[in-house]
């Protein structure tokens, strides 16, 4: 399949489709969301709170380390050229709010939640952007809102989401991006921002979590 050399808002959330099937998944040799939120919660004495704050420890950390994927190992096929480094935070923090969405309850499988997780990787805008697209929350969602948008609700969530990431890390943006990542023995390092990471973890940790 020939892929799309310019990053766009319509194909971004083919990209993100991508990577959250992995996410969910794991790659080669990782657990799967399921087995990654439980084992938080055991570590934590499953207090739910503690293992939410656990995985955003990990995954911030995670962001940061070298190695975490290879250039060509094919591990995550995406429908758009874009650097390892992208994708490889795009998967870390997809899979700390997928898990933090189990933990507290909710199924990162079904369509609802899938299009929030997308959503805390804008981070502070979104829960305007929710607001925006006529979802009623306060300052969390509840198991009722979140079940009860509409498909085409989601759409229009998803073109926001697109729009506020393609802006983020448009064309110009990821190829700097991709230039200041440090590519050894054949694997794309760290050098992503783990302040984004924290703030996705800490937006995901207000959407989802209810003492």
């Amino acid at each position: 399949m020939k892929k799309d050399k310019k990053l766009s808002k319509e194909n971004i959330i083919k990209v993100l489709d991508s990577i959250y099937d992995k996410a969910l998944q794991g790659l080669p040799a990782t657990p799967t969301i399921e087995e990654l939120a439980e084992d938080y919660l055991k570590a934590n004495n499953n207090d739910k709170e503690k293992a939410i704050d656990s995985l955003i420890k990990w995954a911030v950390a995670k962001s940061s380390a070298s190695g975490f994927v290879s250039s060509g190992g094919g591990l995550i096929t995406l429908p758009v050229a874009i650097p390892a480094g992208l994708t490889a935070s795009f998967y870390i923090q997809m899979r700390m709010v997928a898990a933090i969405a189990i933990v507290s309850g909710y199924d990162p499988r079904s369509d609802q939640v899938k299009t929030l997780v997308y959503c805390c990787l804008v981070g502070d805008s979104c829960m305007n952007l929710l607001k925006k697209a006529g979802v009623k929350i306060g300052e969390k969602l509840t198991r009722k809102v979140i079940s009860s948008i509409s498909r085409e609700t989601l759409i229009v969530i998803n073109r926001s989401v697109g729009f506020r990431l393609v802006t983020k890390f448009g064309e110009k943006g990821v190829i700097n991006l991709g230039k200041c990542i440090p590519v050894v023995s054949g694997f794309i390092g760290g050098g992503f921002d783990g302040s984004s990471c924290y703030i996705s973890g800490k937006t995901a940790k207000k959407l989802f979590f209810k003492k």
